[in-house]
């Protein structure tokens, strides 16, 4: 009978032990030749094998992979649940139950030399599985109960690895070490090639696509012939340069093991996706002789990896300290490849020379010769006419300088509508873009969005000066008595001074206390460091304050600046077209400009001196320093409009 249960703890049910189901296996009843004890004793062995049972059936069930490119609807049917994790679960399995195995052939061994052997000798071999068996089996349930995937085993098995009993912490340590393999494979080829080796959804970074660049493309498909194929060539090479910046790898939280934290898997996530786009980029490239980007550290991180895969039990500290060296490692090649490879400065100095107006003459002229063609609303033509005004300006003015002048293009997004929600014209001027031609690799951190949020400061400043140039040429017709002569009033002209007055300031404001300060800023942080992260940083922080400096991130005072550049320019426009001493109608036009101008300006006054205290806003209260220095709007019931 010895030999029959040697059978049933190998998990196969016979004659005297049956599988009672719930029950497990158990010694039939009725045996006239045992006494009650020995029958408890059977009893209590039998159930090793019922557990055995249980092992065998979830490792037949978990071991053979799916199909990678099988559906969902197949993976959700109830058993055909799989992936790396689930496997390596298995094979985990089968190297905790080895010693288990070898301990019945070495009792079948003893049993066939002495058949005389007691009960309680096996019941001693076998004892340690009697804590071990419960636990396992106990942990394959709640994995299956909760479907448990990926990186979400590695929790489960952790939770066990603090048990209390040696047989126990020792078993979910191995296992663990077995999953932990997985998970440093996928690893190691995520972070020193770039690769996400994640068939089946299982690893904490994912990658998730965006539609950036079909917005983008498609705003400029309405360009006349003549344009559309020098267009399509540009977009076609921008897309080839920043293709890999629009995917994004994110993390997955349901998959990030809970003694990982979010700060090391970003890191993660940061090394690998630095990686994957310069290769991929460098792949597309023309310079095919560099190496790959870890370079002679490919061959170190990989042994280091390597060595704390083998270690028995994983080792936190090790591993945080190993993620930040190939961190700062990447960083600090990033670093040296975008600004001493990519020359990132010289480009920054372009950026800020065309899309902040630091070329003032380029967009002086471009402002008087396009002021026509850009007052109405965009047409087909209207892209190609003002490309061209605009590449015949920097033939001009910038002879000498095609390289730098190459990489911009000036375009009009055509709208759907010629109005916006409020009634009023979308015009050329609204619509306006300035397109650059981004280097490898300098696409990592000059992104499409970077390009978008320049645009919209490039048209806010191209307003702002237009505007100024506008209020001055109305000085320039009128100086002198030519005022007197066709009948502008001394209100009239102190209306023109107050105008200047504000715009002036807002002009300085923008150029000095905002643009030459932030980017001064920002060339410091570069300089200071050779860490990429810092660098990035410093990149957005730029954009970010000047959006934010400039009223752009504040819409009551973005909005009301607007209207009264507005009010600006009609106002410049009634007086530039009046050829003789202006007309009753010209003159109502006039006041109505007036009032509202004292209206806006008013408003404009007291969301400044609202803000002015709040540290978060201190760009606030330094634009309000130079158009109220001495009280004197402030203390004015009418605002920023003298009093009549």
């Amino acid at each position: 009978m010895l030999h029959e249960l040697l059978v049933a703890l190998s998990g196969v049910s016979g004659s005297i032990f049956v599988d009672k189901k719930e029950q497990g296996f158990q010694v039939v009843n009725d045996l006239p030749f045992l006494h009650p004890s020995e029958t408890e004793i059977l009893n209590h062995l039998c159930k090793l094998g019922s557990y055995y049972q249980r092992f065998e059936t979830f490792r037949k069930t978990y071991s053979v992979l799916l199909p990678q490119n099988a559906t969902t609807d197949e993976a959700d049917i109830p058993g055909n649940e799989c992936g790396l994790y689930l496997q390596a679960l298995c094979t985990g399995l089968d190297q905790v139950l080895e010693p288990y195995q070898e301990t019945l052939l070495a009792l079948e061994q003893e049993i066939l030399s002495d058949a005389n052997i007691p009960l309680t000798r096996l019941q001693h071999k076998l004892e340690e599985y009697q804590l071990l068996f419960p636990a396992l089996a106990s942990t394959l349930d709640e994995i299956e109960a909760k479907k448990a995937k990926g990186c979400g085993i590695l929790n489960i098995l952790l939770s066990q690895c603090s048990n209390g009993i040696p047989v126990v912490r020792e078993a979910f340590q191995r296992v663990l070490h077995v999953c932990h393999a997985v998970m440093f494979k996928q690893l190691s080829a995520w972070l020193l090639h770039g690769l996400l080796l994640d068939y089946y959804d299982e690893f904490f970074i994912m990658e998730k696509s965006t539609s950036s660049t079909a917005a983008v493309t498609s705003s400029e498909q309405s360009e006349v012939e003549e344009s559309k194929s020098d267009e399509k060539q540009l977009q076609e090479k921008k897309s080839a340069s920043q293709k890999t910046a629009e995917s994004l790898f994110i993390l997955n939280a349901e998959m990030l093991p809970s003694y990982i934290s979010t700060s090391v898997a970003e890191k993660i996530r940061f090394v690998g996706e630095s990686v994957k786009m310069l290769e991929s980029a460098k792949s597309k490239s023309a310079d095919n002789h560099r190496d790959t980007v870890m370079k002679e550290n490919e061959i170190e991180f990989g042994r280091s990896l390597h060595k704390l895969q083998q270690e028995p039990v994983f080792h936190l500290p090790s591993f945080e300290k190993e993620i930040d060296m190939i961190k700062s490692r990447i960083a600090e090649h990033l670093w040296c490849l975008l600004v001493e490879e990519g020359k990132l400065l010289k480009h920054l100095k372009l950026l800020k020379d065309f899309y902040l107006l630091g070329r003032g003459e380029i967009f002086r002229s471009l402002i008087e010769k396009s002021k026509d063609l850009l007052k109405v609303p965009p047409t087909a033509n209207t892209g190609h006419n003002i490309k061209v005004i605009f590449d015949e300006i920097m033939r001009k003015m910038l002879p000498d300088e095609e390289e730098n002048t190459s990489y911009f293009t000036l375009s009009v997004d055509v709208p759907k509508a010629s109005k916006e929600e409020g009634g009023s014209l979308i015009t050329g001027w609204q619509t306006l873009k300035l397109n650059y031609d981004v280097q490898w690799p300098l696409h990592i951190v000059l992104t499409p969005v970077f390009l978008e949020k320049f645009n919209s400061l490039f048209r806010f400043l191209v307003n702002v000066r237009r505007t100024q140039m506008e209020l001055q040429n109305v000085w320039t017709i009128y100086k002198g008595r030519r005022a007197a002569q066709k009948g502008i009033s001394k209100d009239i002209w102190l209306l023109r001074m107050e105008m200047t007055f504000l715009v002036d300031n807002l002009q300085y404001y923008l150029q000095v206390d905002v643009l030459e300060t932030q980017y001064s800023i920002l060339l410091e942080k570069i300089n200071s460091t050779k860490d990429f992260e810092t660098l990035r940083l410093a990149h957005d922080q730029f954009i970010t304050t000047l959006h934010a400096q400039s009223f752009l991130l504040t819409r009551q005072v973005s909005h009301c600046l607007n209207e009264i550049m507005e009010l600006c320019l009609s106002f410049c426009a009634l007086l530039s077209h009046a050829h003789s001493a202006m007309s009753d109608r010209e003159l109502n036009q006039i006041q109505n400009i007036k009032k509202n101008y004292a209206r806006q300006s008013s408003l404009l006054l007291k969301l400044f001196s609202g803000v002015r205290t709040h540290q978060a806003s201190p760009h606030l209260a330094q634009f309000l320093l130079r158009i109220d220095f001495n009280k004197y709007f402030s203390s004015s019931q009418t605002g920023l409009h003298y009093p009549n």
